[in-house]
């Protein structure tokens, strides 16, 4: 693809695809390609956007609210619908995102998936959007079922594409700032919303855990807590509300961070801080599987107690640890290590998991940019240490 003012849409959906894609964005306009956003309002996602000055349009004004799959599938093809309505307007040579409009096949434009969620725990995403998708980009670790096939992977994940240490610096100053001692130990605590539609069904960190987890933290440091919910009156105490933009600073430096946000998980294991995720999506996400038991940069604790002969285990084969007794307890494990031992053994573990991973943002930059030959080559050296080795 020529780099001469050739055209490229960027669909958003939320908050977190815009830091996937935003060294992406920045390296592409700087080599000469004229970029526009397409985003959802969703959260802070247009205040973000806004920032960088890249050219947007919103192609959905308002959250779905929507409980049926009907209404879902509704949702999606009306949104669908504005993308391609955007695309005949902009006409690029490319479009991607982490979510393929359908109509958008009948413009003949080029689409390039981005997702890190195995097709099992996004089904109605997966068949909404990975059919009509040129190319279905994922991590290695990542099980895309039926699209196996159409899939082009990598060894990375998402969150290296704005977290990698070529992109990323932990700055004390701005966590101080927030009043926060960075020489003391401090625990953050996430309680996300759970209300996408993946999450139907989905048990996270209800009132009573939460009390549980800071009767047993306050002992050993400072607790924050960031939510996406309204938080009883016994919690507001605790709350800090943090820019989004300053929140990996504090990851970066937190002593361990317990939620039951997949993202925040995965930030905060590849920031080298501890973590404790807590819902019913352990043990069913790849990558974060390889986080968890491969790297062991933390702990997956599934809400519900799993039986012994269940199918969700760990890739050594054992089950998958679950219910609240076995929270609590990798709490109290981790916070039993002292504090400089942890913030060492868990620095080792990023290293090793950094030095066996490439900048996505790099590798994503290079593949738009040679789409399509990127991808025959990429399939071509899945297994090239030499070829990946230009994307470190």
């Amino acid at each position: 693809m020529s780099k001469n003012s050739e055209k490229i849409a960027v669909f958003l959906g939320h908050p977190a695809h815009f830091h996937l894609y935003k060294h992406v964005v920045n390296a592409l306009i700087k080599n000469g390609y004229d970029v526009t956003y397409l985003i959802k309002r969703k959260d802070i996602l247009e205040d973000l956007v806004k920032q960088t000055g890249v050219p947007y349009t919103v192609v959905r004004d308002k959250e779905r609210a929507k409980s049926s799959k009907l209404g879902l599938i509704f949702s999606m093809l009306k949104l669908d619908f504005n993308v391609f309505k955007s695309l005949l307007k902009f006409r690029p040579k490319l479009l991607t995102g982490t979510y393929c409009p359908i109509f958008s096949k009948l413009t003949f434009i080029p689409f390039i998936s981005c997702n890190e969620d195995d097709a099992k725990v996004v089904p109605n995403f997966a068949i909404l959007s990975y059919p009509p998708a040129n190319s279905i980009l994922t991590p290695v670790v990542c099980d895309n079922g039926k699209w196996n096939r159409k899939s082009t992977k990598y060894p990375s994940y998402h969150e290296l594409a704005y977290l990698h240490p070529n992109h990323f610096t932990a700055d004390k100053a701005v966590v101080e700032g927030y009043g926060i001692d960075t020489t003391k130990p401090y625990f953050v605590l996430r309680f996300a919303s759970l209300n996408a539609h993946h999450d139907d069904g989905i048990r996270g960190i209800n009132t009573e855990i939460a009390q549980r987890l800071i009767d047993t933290l306050s002992p050993h440091g400072q607790i924050y807590i960031t939510s996406e919910r309204e938080l009883e009156p016994q919690f507001e105490p605790y709350r800090i509300r943090i820019n989004p933009l300053d929140m990996h600073h504090v990851m970066a430096f937190a002593s361990l961070y317990i939620g039951d946000s997949q993202t925040m998980a995965a930030e905060a294991g590849v920031l080298g801080t501890p973590f404790v995720r807590f819902n019913d999506f352990v043990g069913r996400i790849g990558y974060l599987r390889e986080l968890e038991d491969v790297y062991q940069l933390g702990y997956g604790i599934h809400a519900t107690p799993i039986m012994e002969d269940s199918s969700i285990r760990r890739n050594d084969g054992t089950v998958q640890p679950s219910g609240v007794e076995a929270l609590y307890q990798a709490v109290e494990n981790l916070v039993a290590i002292p504090a400089e031992e942890r913030r060492q053994v868990y620095a080792a573990r990023r290293e090793k998991m950094l030095s066996e991973k490439i900048d996505y943002a790099k590798f994503l930059t290079w593949f738009i940019e040679n789409y399509p030959d990127s991808q025959q080559m990429t399939r071509e050296n899945q297994n090239n240490d030499a070829f990946w080795a230009q994307f470190k």
